[in-house]
C-alpha cells in the first residue's frame, strides 16, 4: 500500500529513529517498503536501512525510484521525521478516502517559537509529503531530489502528529552538550 523514501548522507542516527517509528506501519501491513536514497554518506547509515530491511540505493534517479516503488502511495520524509501514535491508522484511512497529497499536522510538542517560525524558510519535506505514486510519476523530472518533488505541491493535512527532523537533531545536539 505504501512505500518510505527518504533521502540521506550522513544522518545514521536520524535515519535509525524515523525507521523505529516507522515499524507500527510495517507490522500492520501498511508499510510494504522502505527506500533510502543516499548521497554519500561515510557514517553507518546503509547498516541501519539494512538492519532495517530497507532498500539503499547510493546510485539512483529519482524517476526510476518512483517508477520502482511497491507501494500505491509514497510516503516521503526526512531523515529524523517521527510520524506519532495513530500515524498508521489516520495514513490507512486517508489513502482510502482521498485521491489528493497530505502532510502530517506538526507535532505540538516540537513547535519553534514564533518569530523563528515566521522569519524562517520551512523546510519542503518537514512534515513529510504522502503523494500517490501516479502523480509523483507526473511530477517528477530527472535530477529532481525528494524536496524538490514535494516543492509546490498543495496538501491537505493529516488527522496524524509529525516530530519534524529538526526537533530531533536538537534534542540530539542537547543531550550531546
Amino acid at each position: 500500500m505504501l512505500t518510505v523514501i527518504i533521502e540521506c548522507r550522513d544522518n545514521e542516527p536520524e535515519l535509525a529513529q524515523t525507521l523505529a517509528a516507522l515499524v507500527a506501519g510495517a507490522v500492520e501491513g501498511l508499510v510494504k517498503d522502505v527506500i533510502v536514497l543516499d548521497h554519500g554518506s561515510c557514517d553507518g547509515s546503509s547498516q541501519v536501512a539494512d538492519a532495517a530491511g530497507c532498500a539503499f540505493l547510493t546510485d539512483w534517479d529519482i524517476q526510476d525510484v518512483v517508477r520502482s516503488a511497491r507501494g500505491e502511495w509514497l510516503l516521503m520524509l526526512e531523515p529524523g521525521a517521527r510520524p506519532l501514535n495513530g500515524w498508521v491508522d489516520a495514513v490507512a484511512e486517508y489513502v482510502a478516502l482521498n485521491e489528493a497529497p497530505a502532510r502530517f499536522a506538526g507535532s505540538r510538542n516540537h513547535r519553534l517559537p514564533f518569530h523563528k517560525r515566521i522569519l524562517r524558510r520551512r523546510p519542503t519535506l518537514e512534515e513529510g509529503l504522502l503523494v500517490s505514486k501516479r502523480q509523483a510519476r507526473a511530477l517528477v523530472r530527472p535530477g529532481m531530489r525528494l524536496d524538490q518533488l514535494a516543492s509546490g505541491v498543495a496538501a491537505r493535512q493529516l488527522g496524524a502528529e509529525l516530530v519534524p527532523a529538526w526537533a530531533v537533531r536538537a534534542l540530539r545536539q542537547k543531550a550531546g552538550a
